[in-house]
């Protein structure tokens, strides 16, 4: 039954924040009335591996929307692990309908939904995250889209799926980590799909783009050409990688949260393009006593530079793999923490040829005293909002003097990192000064990245490179 007064609570679990976003949906009018972010724990690439551990700033993370708003959330709209996702096909078919049937919409809903049903090579460790329709056929025409084949007659219709398959672990760890907040996961969603609708324009999906989401702990593309996704694909490497590097090139002196907003303030690719600043230098002084340190602007660029040309590289050789690296008319869309990095646009324009933007999320709703929602941070907590703002019976929250509702049953799957903002991390007793020094001669950042020709051959090198990182975490 549709509620015409509501409230939609959506939670972006990501490696380095929780974001949580509560909306107010009055009928058609849907105003974003809350949002925040804390940083996480227990995620990795994107995955809850420790539910205690996430669970326990989750926790203050609702009673806070609860305290500021005067509701009691029950539930919430999750987003699903970026990472790992493979990608296989499916074909699904209606027959017997008879030749003078028309096709509609509600056929091609009960064949995305068949579609879903996908012998998977193991049912207890993997599950279907999504399904997203590429093409349809009534037996005698072919490459059909979904617009055009509403309304044509026939006895058969025809589908062709891409099939987005993730590890079932992570998805029951997300209802553990919720039911210490006591909130249910009422919907799951595959947020590459949520996020392109929060971030990319029609035109955009119809003339062929690639949307990469720079994490924190994993950055992933979905490639759209005629409005369908047609591609995706995510590798284990984000901004916590350039993080860790500018700590361990700083010799382990600065800890991982001074590294992590000396990124944030200082970050920038393309060394050669920093002008004035190339000549300036971070003086970092403790109220401890310990000697003053020096970090060159220049060299910090050298050292995000070279990790970020190596994930770029693996993202295009995706693009690449896609079939689709010709046919990006709109070019490259950058969102996610990571793509606040100074120069980023410009480093993969000069890498790939592609025309790129930044995504920030498009203003499609009203909102309320709401900071960092503009932000790239904000485009996946968005995207989950716009979807679930569709289903007119969900209602995440009540007021404070409402009757307690029933306990609610998690529903089954939808189909359809986020590096955080300084202010997420506690500052340390430093002073940090920027001064007109001279660098000094600094020795040569550690070579992250490695130049491959042609393209084909990165496959390999980067399958090595997942098979290291994805082994199971061990327990913090």
């Amino acid at each position: 039954m549709e509620i015409q007064d509501r409230h939609i609570v959506a939670i972006d679990l990501g490696t380095s924040k929780i974001a949580l976003t509560v909306a107010k949906a009055e009928g058609e009018n849907v105003q974003i009335v809350y949002y925040k972010e804390t940083p996480s724990a227990g995620i990795r690439y994107s995955s809850v591996f420790n539910p205690s551990h996430a669970g326990e700033p989750l926790s203050e993370a609702i009673r806070q929307a609860e305290s500021a708003l005067g509701i009691r959330i029950t539930q919430a709209v999750v987003g699903m692990p970026k990472y790992p996702i493979r990608l296989e096909s499916n074909t699904g078919k209606i027959e017997g309908r008879g030749d003078d049937a028309d096709i509609t919409a509600e056929d091609i809903a009960e064949l995305k939904k068949s579609a879903q049903v996908y012998p998977l090579e193991n049912q207890k460790l993997e599950a279907v995250y999504g399904a997203v329709a590429q093409s349809f056929s009534d037996g005698e025409n072919f490459q059909i889209i979904e617009n055009d084949i509403i309304g044509m007659s026939s006895d058969v219709l025809e589908g062709n799926f891409k099939i987005f398959i993730g590890k079932k672990g992570p998805l029951t760890k997300i209802d553990s980590a919720l039911k210490k907040a006591d909130v249910v996961a009422i919907r799951k969603y595959f947020t590459a799909d949520t996020t392109a609708k929060a971030v990319l324009s029609e035109s955009e999906m119809e003339n062929g783009v690639a949307l990469i989401d720079f994490g924190g702990g994993c950055t992933s593309v979905a490639v759209y050409c005629g409005n369908i996704m047609r591609h995706y694909a995510s590798i284990p490497f984000g901004g916590n990688n350039i993080t860790n590097d500018i700590q361990i090139e700083s010799e382990g002196t600065i800890s991982r949260e001074l590294a992590e907003n000396i990124k944030l303030a200082f970050g920038a690719c393309m060394p050669e393009k920093l002008q004035n600043m190339g000549d300036k230098i971070i003086h970092i002084t403790s109220s401890s006593g310990e000697a003053e340190r020096k970090l060159p602007v220049k060299y910090l660029s050298e050292i995000i530079t070279a990790r970020v040309e190596e994930i770029m590289m693996a993202i295009l050789y995706e693009i690449h793999k896609s079939g689709y690296a010709d046919k990006l008319r709109s070019g490259i869309v950058v969102t996610g923490g990571g793509a606040q990095l100074t120069n980023l646009g410009n480093f993969i324009f000069d890498l790939s040829g592609y025309r790129v933007r930044t995504g920030y999320p498009r203003n499609q709703f009203s909102c309320q005293d709401c900071d960092g929602l503009t932000d790239t941070t904000a485009t996946t907590s968005l995207g989950l909002i716009m979807t679930a703002a569709q289903d007119k019976t969900l209602n995440c929250a009540f007021s404070n003097d409402s009757p307690m509702p029933e306990k609610v049953t998690p529903v089954e799957t939808e189909t359809e990192d986020n590096a955080g903002n300084g202010e997420l991390f506690k500052p340390e007793e430093i002073e940090v000064k920027i001064a007109d020094d001279k660098p000094q001669q600094t020795k040569e950042p550690k070579k992250h990245r490695v130049t491959w020709s042609p393209l084909e051959k990165l496959g390999k090198l980067f399958d090595d490179m997942y098979e290291t990182v994805n082994q199971e975490p061990k327990k913090d």
